[in-house]
């Protein structure tokens, strides 16, 4: 808000005593001379000293979700090495920093979990001043209503979860009643995974059922437990890491999973095949954020990572390697036009309407996890 300032001049009239007219006029007297005031020294606001961003730097990643040239190239334009680990779940990376890890400079945590994460104030707000690239975002992804204006996290890649299959031994399955119907006389049966991941296996059975998958009704989820525990008869486990590999090599024939785990292990076996399930299933966005306990050193090096990631080349460098959507509208023009028009990639309009984000349940996560607990040391039906 502006303020004005009326500033009143008042006008000062002087009188002159009446002489005589035969006498002088007095001299007026002379003006004094200003006193001569040493200007201020004019002061400089302090100028913050540059980060000399780090040398090396930890990605927290999930597995085989980058192509590992792109560390090279990035090593090589600025001398910072990136290492890399991996975690398998949401909860799994998100346990491991509320324990207190540090040393990560980058993490990539899906939706409902930067709004966990900024929530428990455990990001970092990035300074987009060493983004530029951040204008290559589909318009979409510039204003996340996770992260309201790319604040603390940019979008990495986005796609779904559905089910893989072996099309050359089994039929495409159209409902997830293989895992929570099971025929124990089908091929698939005791060769199939669901993945090791709480609100994942949790969204397959609410779906089924008809619920929201953000439900916290605990009747609900007491319903999608007891489904879960009754799918364990036809499961050979739960795998977040290899579960593609497993199809691919023919060792399970069918599999919950990403999507573009399964289209990248067509290139092992080209019988690899993805579908969405008619009840439909879920879409995702994961993100690249700083932790909060990254030094200044690491936080700057990490948005220098997050602008090479943001590059047209870059980024389409990264989908080719890992099959998944862009988020990245400048890196399309990179990408061949066969993965941009394939449905198991950008899903048509019809089947994204059936999709659905996971979100935060707030202290219901809780439950969900006390209840997946439940799942897996409950005993095989």
């Amino acid at each position: 808000m502006k303020y004005k300032l009326t500033i009143l001049f008042s006008a000062l009239v002087v009188l002159g005593l009446v002489l005589t007219a035969c006498g002088p006029k007095p001299e007026p007297a002379p003006a004094p001379a200003p006193e001569e005031t040493e200007a201020p020294a004019a002061t400089e606001a302090p100028v913050a000293e540059a980060v000399e961003p780090a040398k090396e730097i930890v990605f927290f990643n999930w597995s085989e979700y980058i192509d590992p040239e792109i560390y090279t190239l990035f090593e090589d334009e600025t001398g910072i090495k990136v290492v890399e680990d991996n975690f398998s779940s949401n909860e799994e990376m998100l346990a491991k920093l509320q324990g207190g890890a540090t040393g990560y400079a980058l993490i990539v945590p899906s939706d409902y979990t930067v709004s966990i994460m900024k929530d428990e104030g455990m990001l970092a707000k990035l300074d987009h001043a060493n983004i530029p690239n951040l204008g290559n975002l589909a318009e979409q992804f510039q204003n996340v209503p996770y992260d309201p204006g790319n604040e603390y996290c940019v979008p990495y890649q986005w796609g779904t979860t559905g089910i893989g299959y072996l099309d050359s031994e089994v039929d495409e399955p159209t409902s997830w009643a293989v895992f929570f119907d099971p025929d124990p006389t089908a091929p698939y049966y005791g060769r199939m995974t669901m993945l090791d991941d709480a609100r994942e296996a949790f969204a397959a059975a609410l779906v089924y059922l008809g619920y929201d998958i953000n439900t916290t009704d605990e009747a609900q989820l007491e319903e999608a437990k007891e489904l879960l525990i009754k799918a364990k008869a036809a499961l050979a486990g739960y795998d977040s890491d290899i579960f593609e590999d497993l199809i691919a090599s023919g060792e399970n024939l069918m599999a919950h999973g990403w999507n573009g785990d399964f289209l990248v292990a067509q290139e092992e076996n080209e019988n690899v095949a993805y579908t969405i399930p008619q009840e439909g299933g879920v879409v995702w966005v994961d993100n690249v954020c700083i932790p909060i306990s990254a030094t200044p050193e690491q936080k700057a090096a990490g948005e220098m990572f997050i602008d090479f990631l943001l590059r047209p080349d870059i980024g389409a460098m990264l989908s080719d390697y890992n099959w998944y959507a862009t988020p990245n509208a400048a890196a399309e023009a990179n990408l061949d036009e066969e993965f941009l028009n394939d449905p198991a990639v950008y899903p048509p309009a019809e089947v994204l309407a059936k999709l659905q984000y996971i979100e935060p349940v707030g202290e219901a996560e809780a439950i969900y996890q006390r209840l997946w607990d439940e799942v897996k040391s409950a005993p095989t039906p």
